[in-house]
C-alpha cells in the first residue's frame, strides 16, 4: 500500500475512532520503515503502539502466578535465504506457483488499485525431504524478504491459555514485520479439531490460529509445510490460496540432480542415468547425501593415492542400496 494511503487510512481511523485500523494503519507503516531500514524509527513506533489499550506486541505472561515479560522474537528463528529457484529441481506447477506469488507480491500496488490483494498464503506438501523448507526460503530469497521460522519449543506451554497467547504475541509482531513466516510440521500445531483424542486445549489453539492467520495483512507472506496433511482441521485448507504438492523425484529429476551436482563441483560420477535408475526412492536430501558422500571420498583419497570417481561411485551406491533397501 502507498504511503499517500496509508496516511488517508490513518486519518480516517482517527476520526472514526476506529481503533482496530489504526492499529493495523500503524502495523503496516511499522512494517514499511523495517523494510527500508528505518529501524529506529520502526522500533519507536512499535513501542508506541504496544503502550496503547490495544493488542501489545509484547504481552505479559503468568507462570505459576509470576508475572514474566516475553519478547515476541523469541519465539521466531530469522533466516537471510540464499536458495534460489535455480538451485532446486522443480516440476513446472511448482516453478509456476513461485512465480505467481513473487510476482503478485512484488507488483501488489497494481493489484490494490484495482482493489484485489496479492496471495500471500502457500502450503506445501510431500514427504520429508524434498524441498519444502528449500522453497519456503526461495520465495523469501526472490522476495528480498528475510525468513522468520517459528520455534515450537518457545511457543508449546503446559499452561491452559499459555499457547493462544503466545501465537498472538507472534502474529502481533509479525504484522509489523515484511517478511515470509514460515510454519514447518505445520500438522504439529494445525490438528482436526474433530479429532476425539485431541484436548480441548488443542482445539482452542487451532482456532486461535486460524483466526489468527486470517488477520494477516498481505505483505506478510505465510508458508507452511507438512508431511501428514490428513492430519489438519478441515479449516486449515481453505486458508490457503497457493498449495504444491512435493513428491519424491522421478528418475528424469533425480538426473537433472546429479548432472547440476557435477557440474557444480567438476566431477564425473560415471553414468548418471542409470545412477538416477538405481537411486529411484530417495528423496532429494537423500541423493544429495549420497553426492556429498562421493566427493568427500574422492577429496580425501587427493593427492597421493586418489581413487578414481566411478570406483568411489559404485561403493557409495552399493551402501546406498543396503542402507535405504533400494530394490532398484
Amino acid at each position: 500500500m502507498s504511503r499517500s494511503d496509508l496516511l488517508i487510512q490513518l486519518v480516517h481511523s482517527a476520526g472514526n475512532d476506529d481503533k482496530q485500523l489504526f492499529k493495523k494503519v500503524v502495523e503496516a507503516i511499522i512494517a514499511e520503515e523495517r523494510s527500508k531500514q528505518h529501524n529506529t524509527v520502526a522500533e519507536k513506533l512499535q513501542e508506541t503502539l504496544s503502550q496503547l489499550n490495544f493488542s501489545s506486541p509484547a504481552k505479559n505472561y503468568f507462570v505459576n502466578g509470576v508475572s514474566k515479560q516475553t519478547d515476541s522474537r523469541n519465539f521466531l528463528y530469522e533466516i537471510t535465504p540464499s536458495v534460489r529457484i535455480e538451485d532446486l529441481v522443480v516440476n513446472d506447477d511448482v516453478r509456476e506457483m513461485v512465480d505467481n506469488i513473487v510476482e503478485e507480491q512484488l507488483r501488489a500496488d497494481l493489484l490494490r488499485s484495482y482493489n484485489i490483494e496479492p496471495r500471500n498464503r502457500v502450503m506445501l506438501i510431500g514427504p520429508p525431504g524434498n524441498g519444502k523448507t528449500s522453497l519456503a526460503e526461495v520465495i523469501a530469497s526472490s522476495l528480498m524478504l528475510p525468513l522468520l521460522s517459528v520455534r515450537y519449543e518457545s511457543i508449546i506451554g503446559s499452561y491452559l491459555g499459555e499457547t493462544s497467547s503466545r501465537l498472538k504475541s507472534l502474529f502481533d509482531y509479525v504484522r509489523t514485520q515484511n517478511c515470509v513466516l514460515f510454519f514447518d510440521e505445520f500438522d504439529s500445531i494445525g490438528k482436526e479439531r474433530g479429532d476425539i483424542h485431541e484436548t480441548g486445549e488443542i482445539k482452542r489453539v487451532v482456532s486461535s490460529l486460524l483466526l489468527q492467520i486470517d488477520k494477516l495483512p498481505s505483505y506478510v507472506v505465510v508458508v507452511v509445510a507438512t508431511n501428514h496433511p490428513e492430519l489438519l482441521d478441515k479449516a486449515v485448507w481453505r486458508r490457503f490460496q497457493l498449495k504444491a504438492i512435493l513428491q519424491k523425484p522421478t528418475i528424469k529429476e533425480i538426473n537433472i540432480f546429479l548432472n547440476t551436482y557435477q557440474k557444480k563441483y567438476n566431477i564425473d560420477f560415471g553414468k548418471s542415468q542409470t545412477i538416477a535408475q538405481n537411486l529411484k526412492g530417495l528423496s532429494f536430501s537423500e541423493i544429495k547425501e549420497f553426492c556429498d558422500d562421493i566427493l568427500r571420498k574422492y577429496i580425501l583419497s587427493l593427492p597421493n593415492s586418489p581413487k578414481t570417481v566411478t570406483t568411489i561411485t559404485a561403493r557409495a551406491l552399493l551402501r546406498a542400496k543396503r542402507t535405504y533397501k533400494l530394490q532398484n
